[in-house]
């Protein structure tokens, strides 16, 4: 019995979801220069440091949650008629609950690692800021990923049953 190896199997995992990923991956793309983009907007303007909007709290998280949510309806739209179309296989409003509770997961990764490095750590700087935001993104990214194929956009269950079944018969080419 031979082992399979490991980068051929990776290879492979990622040669059997290439249009997804690459699709997911334009979405996640844009979704972080939004993201960014409404962030610093926000630290820029109505949620700058020295703004006393809501009294004197520096309101970072505020910003990040902000941009977050701002992120998460584009990415709902563009995965939903794009990325996943023919994946759809729940109820609109059950999918939107299943897409709102993985963004929920990635924001409190996402707006942690932010309230950790700022509140925390004491990285105060824009460019922490900054830096802390991506490797938030990141780890929220991932569990997008993980979240959206293993539950929101899952493959039909009956479908995946009748293409292995086309595949162990005798007759299949």
């Amino acid at each position: 019995m031979s082992q399979v190896n490991p980068v051929r199997r990776a290879t492979s995992w990622v040669r059997d979801r290439a249009a997804v990923l690459t699709k997911f991956g334009v979405v996640g793309a844009l979704g972080v220069v939004i993201n960014l983009g409404v962030f610093d907007l926000l630290r820029a303007g109505p949620l700058a440091v020295d703004v006393t909007v809501a009294g004197r709290v520096d309101r970072v998280v505020t910003a990040k949650v902000i941009a977050t949510l701002v992120s998460v309806a584009f990415a709902w739209v563009a995965h939903r008629g794009w990325t996943f179309k023919n994946r759809r296989r729940h109820h609109p409003t059950k999918e939107l609950m299943l897409f709102g509770t993985v963004n929920a997961v990635a924001l409190i990764l996402e707006a942690g690692t932010v309230a950790l490095t700022h509140h925390g750590l004491g990285w105060t700087s824009w460019l922490a800021d900054n830096l802390s935001t991506l490797v938030g993104i990141g780890l929220g990214t991932i569990a997008r990923y993980v979240g959206f194929t293993k539950y929101v956009f899952a493959p039909d269950p009956a479908a995946a049953v009748a293409v292995d079944v086309a595949e162990q018969s005798p007759c299949a080419p």
